[in-house]
């Protein structure tokens, strides 16, 4: 068997990249925070993973401050691949800046990996730390009566060749829905079947009633939100709860 029986976290954080990549042409997701970082002067991007959107901005001629701030080693290793871009380790509540940034982003869901009540407050009080007076903070979380989680299942699988050769299959499943938390898998593996790596993450979902109570809570004031990506109301059809709040 050609394929190896370890699979890195560095080999994980390729991966992503690969399945993930960023493109504003082929996503409006990108494309929405592609707008906002390079109209602002300065950008806090918590979660940056690999880095993919800050590396797009400073391609794209963006010259002020670009921060990205992520607690994941093997992500911050392939986004330092741009030494022009400030990288931290840490996760949102570690953020320690005090009225630096114009502009804080988590793109990418990464929202929903602030699970607990008090890792969320602290979170977002850290990020409003952050911000300039005035400064706007962008996120979208998936919206809870979607049911998004319910289309995560092993019939839903992604064949790719990573930069080595190496043929993947890469799928995921649901292990629990508790309140409003989801817990599930993700499984790399190789085109025979034999498994190379599994990963547990926990996602929460939050309505806009107790994501709005979360923001008011961090003294954040909400200046718009969106019920998808080309900037239409929170209907109750909207797959996603796409919010830009500001600093008090």
């Amino acid at each position: 068997m050609d394929t190896v029986a370890v699979f890195s976290d560095a080999d994980a954080a390729a991966l992503y990249d690969l399945l993930n990549p960023w493109d504003p042409a082929l996503w409006p997701s990108d494309a929405f925070y592609d707008e906002l970082v390079m109209a602002a002067g300065s950008v806090l991007d918590v979660g940056c993973g690999t880095g993919g959107m800050l590396h797009r901005a400073r391609e794209r001629g963006h010259t002020g401050r670009l921060t990205g701030l992520d607690p994941d080693r093997a992500a911050l290793a392939r986004a330092r691949r741009r030494t022009d871009i400030e990288w931290v380790e840490g996760g949102a509540a570690d953020a320690g800046w005090d009225a630096e940034f114009d502009l804080a982003t988590m793109a990418s869901h990464a929202f929903q990996f602030l699970i607990t009540d008090d890792e969320l407050s602290a979170s977002l009080a850290a990020i409003r730390s952050a911000l300039r007076e005035e400064g706007r903070f962008a996120f979208e979380t998936r919206h809870p009566q979607a049911r998004a989680w319910e289309g995560w299942n092993p019939s839903r699988v992604s064949d790719v060749t990573d930069a080595s050769g190496r043929a993947l299959r890469v799928w995921h499943e649901v292990e629990s829905v508790v309140g409003d938390v989801v817990t599930f898998t993700g499984t790399t593996a190789g085109m025979d079947g034999s498994v190379l790596r599994v990963d547990r993450t926990c996602l929460r979902f939050l309505d806009v009633v107790r994501l709005d109570e979360f923001l008011a809570g961090a003294g954040l004031v909400i200046e718009a939100q969106y019920g998808d990506w080309h900037r239409g109301p929170v209907t109750g059809t909207s797959q996603e709860i796409i919010t830009i709040a500001r600093r008090k």
